[in-house]
C-alpha cells in the first residue's frame, strides 16, 4: 500500500470514530439494554429506527430523539383526549379523569421537551430528571383512572409507551461520554 493510501485509510478509520459513526441504532439500543435492564431491546430499535435522523445520530442525538418521540407521544396523547372528551355518551367519570389527564400530558409534553433541551446543552442530569417529570405524570393519570372507580384508562398504551421511551431516553443519556 502506498503512504498516500495509508494514510488516506487511516484519516478516514479516525474521522468515523469522531463523528460516531459507528453507533448504530442497534449497538446503541444493545448498550442501553445492557447497562439498564428496563429497557426493552425491540422497542428502542423500533421506535428510533423510524425517526428519518437516527441512522446518522450518536448516542447524543439518540437520546434526544428519544425525548422527541416522547413530545410527540404526549401531543397525541391530547389529541385522543380530546376526541374522547368530545364523543357524546363519554361517562361523567371518564370525562373528569380524562381532563386530569388533558393537564397531565400538557405537562409531559413540556417535560420531554425540557428533557429534550438539557441533553442538547450536555446538562444530561438535568436532562434525566425531566425524562423523570414524564413517567411521573403518566402514572398519575393512570392514578385518576383508577380513582374515579375502576375506569379502565383509555390512555394505558400512550402511558405505556411514555415509560417505555423515557427508560430508553435515559438509558441512551447515561451512555453518552
Amino acid at each position: 500500500m502506498r503512504p498516500s493510501t495509508a494514510l488516506l485509510v487511516v484519516a478516514t478509520a479516525v474521522l468515523l470514530a469522531l463523528s460516531g459513526a459507528d453507533a448504530t441504532v442497534e449497538t446503541t439500543c444493545k448498550a442501553a439494554a445492557a447497562k439498564d435492564e428496563r429497557v426493552n431491546y425491540t422497542f428502542c430499535v423500533y421506535e428510533l429506527g423510524k425517526h428519518h435522523l437516527s441512522p446518522d445520530a450518536d448516542a447524543w442525538g439518540l437520546a434526544k430523539i428519544a425525548a422527541n418521540m416522547g413530545v410527540n407521544n404526549a401531543y397525541g396523547a391530547i389529541g385522543d383526549i380530546e376526541g374522547l372528551q368530545a364523543k357524546p355518551g363519554t361517562a361523567t367519570k371518564t370525562k373528569a379523569a380524562l381532563g386530569q389527564c388533558h393537564d397531565l400530558y400538557d405537562g409531559m409534553k413540556f417535560a420531554f421537551a425540557g428533557a429534550y433541551d438539557e441533553i442538547n446543552a450536555r446538562n444530561y442530569t438535568a436532562g434525566k430528571e425531566e425524562a423523570a417529570k414524564a413517567v411521573s405524570l403518566a402514572r398519575q393519570c393512570d392514578y385518576d383512572f383508577a380513582k374515579a372507580g375502576g375506569v379502565p384508562s383509555p390512555l394505558s398504551q400512550r402511558s405505556s409507551y411514555t415509560v417505555q421511551i423515557a427508560v430508553v431516553c435515559t438509558a441512551i443519556t447515561d451512555l453518552i461520554n
